[in-house]
Parts: structure tokens; sequence; C-alpha cells
């Protein structure tokens, strides 16, 4: 890229030649610096400290102090520059990147784009230049700077920053593999939602290509940054709808120098569960009112006491009268989670033995006091009124037991939605029982009702209008003393339960203060692309805006209409078609066409590789099922038969939008059925 070209404000008399080179010597500085201060980390020792215990820790916190200053060759490490006019200690020109940078003199040479000083360069304008007298973006190609454009913000005529091509450029550059970071493109709508206080739980409701999904990753580092001490103690998750999904993301963060932040799914919290079952069922089992229900059905298993306790020491006996026992249970019930409960009840049922010893003149310590907790008459009481369960024995007496359920329901359930929920055939035990993704968050809420679940201090979910109120509870207590960030799509909801309602899902997270903020202006999406999807919108979720483009696209969008029988050869036609172009493919197909696609691509001699569950794949041309392909982004996508992506599940015209929105550069639709009558009109002649 000629750096004349991309350089329309360079100040008079400055050549643009050798404005480059001077920034590119401290950019090689910079890389030399950070060498530095990597091998620095690698040289000191855990021996200083005082124990093995604290070594290791120590250890584990060097390391990852290396990790976090490793250089990625292939990515700037400044992506822009702020001339300042401010009157104070800082320097007056910083450079901006991905983390802090100093020389051996402690001189910062980039400035961490985290950093308060560098929020101007996301949020300057002429109208508000927050003390900048120049912006400069600079141009990359791999980890070489090619190019650079100025802005000069004080005393500039118009409210809004000048349009950039290197930012533009940049937005639209094709891409092969993980996701990118976007820390060089974030615009001021997305910035004020990465830098929102820690305390506040942000809910982003993001048309396709706006960004939502990266900007939630930014605001995890900018956490991290910013709050290191206190999340590096309660820790921060991310949840994705799928391992493919974090498979996709996982290059971001540790690109922006945060290495430590456990990246997980639904299922790997509340369990990996996946017995098959009716959505009509998963969908009653996922309704927020199953909360109620699972706590009467734990606290059934207490009942009423007929005994009291006979403990014999010696020649003593010493009896607490059955109605004492009543009102002991009665005293706990409800106040405390079920296992504490239990462990208390034992404690006060001792001391009232204990009070007995006492009247009788003997002066017993709380040593006695634990073994008489632990004596065989106090456990017998225990094991009869208070008995010790696990989540999967309730849940399995719950489903499995018509009466039991009905008990524990009382009027929340209708008869036919207790009897839909009821065992036609039970396990014979709960050890044997096959649990489903749905009973995943029932024994999670049942855990929780047992055992106090640890709460960590930020979670950010994607995907979040995929969840049940139950598994938004099973997120919410993981983060019940912190906060979070949700993310999502109404439209793109696809599952039974999927919310139409982000005030909802806040409720159930227990976050009814967070706030809900709408992007809707997207980058990534071309504007033909988006609105060719967009026609799905009044059926998919009408209460939403329409989303807009900055790239129009002309020319992006293709729909071709296959002979029956010729569908694979058209297929084949639209990949080589996409080969010969830049960037990744992502063939995109209903589920159980996936392997047949396939085996004509391998036949065609079109070497791909074939999405699955637990990873991205490594191949430039990736064959995709659709109900993996949310989240995702493709330069060239590669859409076929839209009509059998549709059919395959109850909500298929959300799957299909969803699975439209998935190009960032070019969209073909490839199909031999007759298109969903939604995109029909006005779609481009076939090619």
């Amino acid at each position: 890229m000629p750096a004349n070209r991309l350089a329309p404000d360079i100040r008079e008399g400055d050549d643009p030649g050798d404005v480059l080179a001077a920034e590119r010597r401290h950019l090689a500085l910079s890389r030399a610096a950070l060498r530095t201060m990597r091998e620095h980390a690698r040289s000191l020792s855990a021996d200083a400290a005082g124990d093995w215990v604290s070594q290791q820790i120590l250890q584990a916190l060097l390391e990852e102090r290396v990790e976090a200053l490793a250089d990625h060759p292939d990515a700037p490490l400044f992506f822009g520059r702020l001339d300042r006019s401010a009157d104070d200690d800082l320097p007056g020109t910083i450079h901006v990147g991905r983390r802090h940078i100093h020389d051996e003199g402690s001189r910062p040479l980039v400035i961490d784009w985290r950093a308060p000083v560098s929020r101007a360069f996301y949020q300057a304008s002429p109208a508000q230049p927050m003390d900048i007298t120049r912006r400069r973006r600079f141009g990359y190609h791999g980890g070489t700077l090619t190019a650079f454009e100025d802005e000069h913000l004080e005393g500039a005529d118009g409210d809004a920053p000048a349009a950039s091509r290197i930012l533009t450029e940049e937005i639209e550059r094709p891409r092969t593999g993980p996701m990118r970071d976007i820390v060089a493109t974030i615009q001021p709508d997305q910035d004020d939602i990465v830098r929102a206080d820690l305390g506040l739980t942000v809910c982003v409701q993001g048309a396709p290509g706006t960004g939502k999904t990266a900007v939630g990753l930014h605001r995890a580092a900018y956490l991290l940054f910013t709050h290191r001490e206190k999340l590096a103690r309660s820790g921060v998750m991310i949840v994705g709808p799928n391992r493919a999904f974090l498979s996709y993301i996982s290059s971001v963060l540790p690109a922006l120098g945060e290495v430590k932040v456990e990246q997980t799914t639904i299922a790997g919290i509340v369990g990996e569960h996946a017995a098959p079952e009716d959505p009509a069922v998963a969908a009653l089992k996922g309704d927020p009112r199953m909360a109620a229900i699972l706590k009467r059905a734990l606290w059934l298993h207490v009942t009423k006491p007929t005994e009291g306790v006979l403990y014999t020491r010696g020649a003593s006996r010493f009896r607490v009268a059955d109605h004492e026992v009543r009102e002991i249970v009665a005293s706990l019930r409800g106040t405390t989670r079920y296992s504490p409960g239990r462990a208390a009840l034992a404690q006060r049922l001792a001391h009232a033995v204990l009070v007995r010893m006492e009247q009788r003149g003997e002066s017993p310590d709380d040593r006695v006091q634990d073994a008489v907790a632990r004596s065989k008459p106090v456990k017998q009481v225990l094991d009869a009124v208070w008995p010790k369960v696990t989540p999967e024995q309730v849940l399995f007496r719950l489903l499995s037991d018509a009466e039991f359920l009905a008990r524990s329901a009382r009027s929340d359930l209708e008869p036919a939605e207790r009897e839909l929920l009821t065992w036609a055939k039970p396990p014979r035990s709960h050890k044997s029982a096959k649990w489903t993704a749905a009973d995943a968050a029932l024994l999670d809420e049942l855990a929780d009702l047992i055992e106090r679940t640890p709460s960590i201090g930020h979670v950010v979910v994607d995907e979040a209008q995929d969840l049940s109120p139950m598994q938004l509870r099973a997120l919410g207590r993981r983060c019940r003393n912190g906060s979070a960030t949700v993310l999502g799509d109404l439209a793109q909801g696809t599952t039974p339960w999927s919310t139409r309602s982000w005030h909802a899902v806040l409720t159930h997270l227990g976050r009814d203060s967070g706030e809900v903020t709408e992007l809707t202006l997207g980058f990534r999406v071309p504007r033909e692309v988006l609105d060719f999807a967009a026609r799905l919108l009044p059926e998919v979720a009408p209460e939403l805006a329409v989303p807009r483009s900055l790239r129009p696209g002309a020319g992006s969008l293709s729909v071709r209409r296959a002979a029956a029988g010729a569908l694979p050869g058209a297929v084949e036609t639209a990949v080589r078609e996409a080969l010969g172009r830049e960037g990744s493919i992502g063939v995109i197909a209903p589920d159980a066409a996936i392997a047949a696609l396939s085996a004509a691509l391998g036949t065609a001699g079109l070497e791909h590789g074939v999405l699955g569950p637990d990873s991205t794949g490594e191949h430039r041309l990736l064959m995709v099922p659709a109900t993996l392909a949310k989240g995702l982004e493709y330069d060239h996508v590669i859409v076929v038969e839209p009509a059998d992506i549709v059919a395959a599940e109850p909500r298929g015209l959300a799957r299909l939008y969803v699975v439209l929105t998935r190009a960032v550069t070019t969209l073909t639709v490839v199909h031999a059925h007759e298109l969903p009558a939604a995109l029909v009109d006005g779609s481009p002649s076939a090619s």
C-alpha cells in the first residue's frame, strides 16, 4: 500500500516517506523492548518465596507474565498514535497498542489501549477533541507497518471524525482461522460498552456483524486490566454456545495480553448431558417455574420428627423429647441451604444433649458436643428426618413419581404439564438415569439448593438468547457477587426456549438493574447481504429494528437455482469460484446433507475440513453444519438449500437468518427447492 495514498492529511513540509520510516523505527524499537521485557520476566526466579506453596504460586505468576509478553509477529504492536496538547505528566505523543511496552529507562514506547489516556483514540472527535491535536492510524500487512493517515482534531470543522480508509480496509481485510481482535477498529458506541464499570451488568442486543462478540471479549480484557487484583482473585469466565465457537475466539484474549480466562460452554458449567428429549419437554424443564418446584421437592425430604434422641454415656442416659426435636427442625427449615441445615441440626441436637449433661453437674466441652453430633442416636434422627440427598436422587424422584411431582408442583403446573414431565418408563435408579441437557440445569439448581455455588468476578455470556431461564439462573449464581456482560441477538434465537426479551434474561440472571443497549450498525456483513437476510425479520423478530451496514457490498450476493439432482455440481462451482478469491470459505448446509456434500467435494478433488462440535478446523475451506454456524464468520459463505435448513427444526427461519449473516465479503445461495417465501421477492436473478 503506498503511504501517500493513505495519508491525505500530512502536515506541510512532512515527507510521507520520512514519517513512515520514523514510525517503522519506533516499531522496531518497541519490538526489541518487548523482547527485553520478556527475557527479564523469564530470568526471574520463584526461589525467593519462603515456602514450597508460595514458590508454586509465584512460579505460576511468572509463567503467566512471560506468556502475556509474547510477541505476535503477524499483529502490530501499535495501531495508532495520539499527539496531545494537555499539560500533564503524560507524554505529548503516545502510541496506542495491545499492551504496555517500555524501554530500559521505563520510558513508555506503547500505551495499552485499555489505559484511560487511550480512550481518546476511540472517542475523540472535532466536536470533542479530548486534548488531542492529531490522531494517526497505521496500516499494516502482517506485522509490517505499510501506511498511515492523519486526522487533525483541534480546530477541525464538523462534529464527526473524518472517514478513515485504513479503518475501513482493516474491517474488510480477509481473515482465515480464528477470530481476530477488533482493538484497532473499536467504534465509540462499542468503546462505551467495553469500558463500562465492573459493577454494571451490560446486556448487548447486537445485529449480525455489529461486533458484539468481540466487544464482550474486549470488555473482559479491559476489566482484567483495570481491576487486575480483584479479578485475579475472583476470576473471569467466557461462556460460548459450543466448543467450536470457543476455538474460533480462542486467539483474541491472548493477543490482548490476557491468558488467564476460563472459556467454557453452558454444558461445561452444568454438566455434559446429551440424552435425546422431546423439545416440548425440554422447554418445560427450562421454564422458570421449575425453580420453585425443585425447591419444594428438595425440602419435602425433610419430614416431621416422630421420635426424640436418647443418648447413652456410660451409665447415664440423656433424652431430648420428640417435641423439642420438632421445634429445632422447624427453626432450621427454610433458613439455610439443605446440607448446612443438616449439619446444623446435628449440632443443635448435640447441644440439647449437652444441656442435659450440664443439668446433671457435668462439664462437657466442644469435643463432647462433636462426638454426640456424630453418634449413632443423632445420626438415626438425621437420616429419618433430614436425610442426605444428591441432586440426582431428588430429580429422579421428581420425574419418576407422579404423586411426588404433584406435591412439589402444587398449582405451578397444569395436570397435562405434570404428565409431560413424568417418565413413562422410569430407570431403575438415579444411577442408571440418562440425563438430558435440560436436566443438567435442573441438577445444577438442586446442587445450589444443597450447597452454595461459588461466585466469580465477571461472566461474559455469548448467544444468551438461546439459554433457557433455568440455564440463565445457573449462570446468575456464578456471578451473584460479581457482574456480567450478556451478548446476543433476539432474531437469532433457535432453541425451543429462546427468549423474546432481554429484560427477562436479566431477571433470570438475577440482574434486574442491568442495562440493555443495542448495536444496529454493522461493519462486517455487506449491506446487500444483510438486507437480504433481514427479509426474514418480520417473521423471526418483528419487534427488532432492521440492522444497517456501513459497507454497501455491491455484487456481494448471488442466488442460484440448481436443477434437480445438480445441486452438488452447483455447490462445487461456487466453491471453485470462492477459492479464486482471498479469504476463508464456509459451506453451510443442513446437518443431514453435510456427509454427502463433503463426499462430493472430496470426489471433485477439493480439499476441505468438516466443522465438528469441538473445533473450528484448520482448513481454509470448511463444511459447516447449519446448527454450528452461530457466532462464526467467513469471508465467503455458500449456503446450500435454505428450505431444508428451515424444515430441519421448529425455529428454522431463525436458523436460516443466522446462516445467511455469516458472510463478511460474499454470500452465494445455492438451492434446488423453492426458497422460503420471505426471501423470494426482490431476490437477485440466478447467475
